[in-house]
């Protein structure tokens, strides 16, 4: 397929692209009744469409987390993200130490005085205040919280339990407003985020990829089953391939130009952000890459940051699923970025408030200037308090030089799983970097023989075995759309059709990410006969994200330093050099895959289906930008372009 990426040559100002930025659905207004002001959008989504079946009981517990304005404005922070991230700007790539960044944006210890009198004027009582003064924790009683916020809290029925949220947007005196970003923890609704799987404690249950499957792309014709006498039925007239084993290391570097750029990320470090901790995280990524031709982690090469608190919701969160998650991310970035450091960073758990922990733990080290995030859940879930929240911390990220990355996403346009047509958070956010998924054909010399869309629909075998039956008409795919929640930033303008919906467009770019052209991973599992290592195929944009992470690693190892936030030079690269990104088009096809019936051999037989390419929910792949996989995916001209 031909690299091509369609786009007015332009360079996003700085102003503007602040601007974009600013406008969003919370911007506060004064309500003159009780001079207080009104923090719109603070009563989620969620809450608006869910029936009402109660008030909450005002002797219930409620502990809340006050976020703090930054020094100066959000406004005037902003503009400086802006001018540090834009190419041209006498600022670009000017980063600054965590001490200085408190030192010129920290909320002032005066705020946090005057923000903690206001909370216990009201009844509650201040618990703590977090590193830089980000923000002020207070608990008490439901009757208390909603004296302090001016909003009564009710129950709801979201998602076949009961979750409380307020019932109105809620408001702070004008004495502390300017003080305040956002509140978050008056609603307990779905704040969950979701990895690639979940399954059950203690050790995940073993699975083995069927057989047969091809080392490369079209290595094995799927004409006949694996006894190799019964004829398959060919789908819409003609034969497809076996499914891949699972693509390794060495083959992406070659597909996406890293082998021949010579670039190894040294001297970088990436980090990676998961809730818990895989036990065997070491052992297992180094026993994979040496079983790979690659070389282990060497000493001090990977460590990990943890939480100071005990790990929790380890059976709501299915915490054994976030280490195979953990597992993929670290092989991934390695694999790309063999000589990168890498930090792993733990939450306590899956919910917002553990990772929102976890990434501010990243900027206060800043020991990494490339985060990866294989996590998210639908916008609905989240209030404009807890948006706030995150994006403190990535203005923070950008301003010391630190990029972070998320999976866009694998269920499409979420339409089939909530119901409303949405983009995932935070990886819609206009400060991060959105990678989609692609269906990527690896050759047998490691090129890339072609790309498409990932968007699946399933096709089963039927019980004569002479047909194939349409079984599951959207199956999964890559996360993308318009966001309801913020403007179209400057930086994709003149990339994105004007034509096209309004808001943030997402993803930005795109990798390998089907799971039927997946990576193949290295973890220890639970089998019938015991816990041990063994590889297995997975995909999903939670293989995306540290894919590019790797990317951005040796991209960075190339500009000699760090690169902070990506997306406005991402976008001036597209208009001014399309050759560095692999525009991906849509090819229908399809490949026949092969599952154990069991999901560890084939003593219980084994199950044929057809997954197709480029069917994905109502999100569609095309020449230049589009919403399933962004402007395309980075080749070797992309790495190059940040060493002029």
């Amino acid at each position: 397929m031909k690299p091509r990426v369609r786009g007015i040559v332009a360079t996003a100002g700085v102003s503007a692209l602040a601007a974009a930025l600013l406008v969003a659905p919370w911007l506060t207004g004064v309500s003159s009744a009780q001079a207080r002001v009104t923090l719109h959008g603070s009563r989620p989504a969620w809450a608006a469409k869910s029936p009402v079946v109660g008030q909450a009981s005002t002797r219930g517990k409620v502990s809340v987390r006050v976020y703090l304005a930054p020094k100066g404005g959000e406004a005037a922070l902003r503009a400086a993200v802006a001018a540090v991230s834009t190419p041209g700007n006498a600022q670009y790539r000017h980063f600054i130490s965590p001490a200085q960044y408190r030192s010129r944006y920290g909320p002032t210890s005066a705020e946090v005085a005057s923000v903690s009198a206001w909370l216990r004027s009201s009844g509650l009582r201040v618990t703590g205040v977090a590193s830089g003064n980000r923000y002020v924790s207070a608990a008490g009683s439901v009757s208390a919280a909603e004296r302090a916020f001016g909003a009564h809290l009710s129950l709801y029925k979201v998602q076949g339990r009961v979750a409380r949220a307020p019932s109105t947007d809620i408001s702070v005196p004008s004495s502390v407003a300017g003080s305040v970003l956002g509140v978050t923890g008056l609603d307990t609704g779905p704040h969950i985020m979701k990895p690639a799987s979940a399954p059950a404690y203690p050790f995940p249950p073993g699975f083995h990829n069927g057989r047969p499957c091809s080392l490369w792309y079209g290595q094995i014709q799927a004409k006949y089953q694996a006894d190799n006498q019964t004829k398959l039925p060919k789908f819409e007239g003609s034969y497809s391939d076996y499914a891949v084993c699972g693509y390794v290391p060495n083959q992406f570097r070659t597909a996406y130009g890293v082998a021949d750029s010579g670039l190894t990320g040294a001297g970088v470090t990436v980090a990676v952000t998961d809730a818990y901790a895989a036990p065997t995280i070491l052992e297992d990524a180094n026993r994979f890459a040496t079983d790979q031709g690659d070389a282990a982690f060497a000493d001090g090469q990977f460590s990990q940051n943890f939480p100071s608190e005990p790990y929790r919701l380890g059976g709501v969160c299915g915490a054994n699923g976030w280490w195979g998650e953990e597992t993929l991310d670290v092989e991934a970035v390695h694999g790309m970025a063999p000589d990168a450091n890498v930090i792993y960073y733990a939450g306590r758990s899956c919910s917002d408030k553990d990772l929102l922990d976890a990434l501010a733990r990243v900027v206060d080290d800043n020991k990494a200037s490339i985060v990866t995030n294989s996590w998210g859940s639908p916008s609905m879930f989240e209030s404009s308090g807890s948006i706030h929240a995150y994006e403190q911390v990535f203005e923070q990220g950008a301003m010391q030089g630190i990029g972070f990355l998320f999976s866009s996403g694998d269920e499409g346009d979420e339409v089939q799983n909530t119901g409303i047509m949405q983009t995932d958070y935070p990886t819609s956010d206009p400060w991060v970097t959105s990678v989609g998924g692609t269906a990527t054909a690896i050759g047998i010399d490691g090129s890339l023989a072609g790309q498409t869309g990932w968007g699946t629909s399933k096709w089963s075998l039927s019980s004569d075995q002479k047909s194939w039956i349409q079984t599951v008409p959207f199956l999964y795919g890559s996360g993308g759309g318009f966001s309801s929640l913020f403007n179209r930033p400057s930086y994709q303008h003149g990339i994105v059709s004007p034509g096209a919906p309004a808001g943030r467009a997402v993803p930005d770019v795109a990798m390998d990410g089907d799971p039927t052209t997946g990576m193949l991973v290295g973890q220890t599992q639970k089998f019938p006969g015991g816990v041990h290592y063994d590889t297995y195929r997975i995909g999903g944009t939670s293989v995306s994200s540290p894919l590019f992470a790797g990317i951005q690693a040796d991209a960075t190892q190339a500009a000699g330093g760090r690169l902070g936030f990506a997306n406005p030079k991402i976008y001036t690269l597209a208009r001014n050099d399309p050759s560095a990104y692999t525009d991906v088009l849509s090819v229908p096809g399809a490949n026949v895959r092969v599952d154990y019936a069991n999901g560890v051999n084939p003593k219980a037989g084994l199950l044929y289906s057809v997954r197709t390419f480029d069917q994905d929910s109502s999100l569609t792949t095309g020449p230049g930008w589009d919403d399933v996989t962004g402007i395309g995916s980075p080749n070797e001209g992309y790495l190059m372009s940040y060493a002029k």
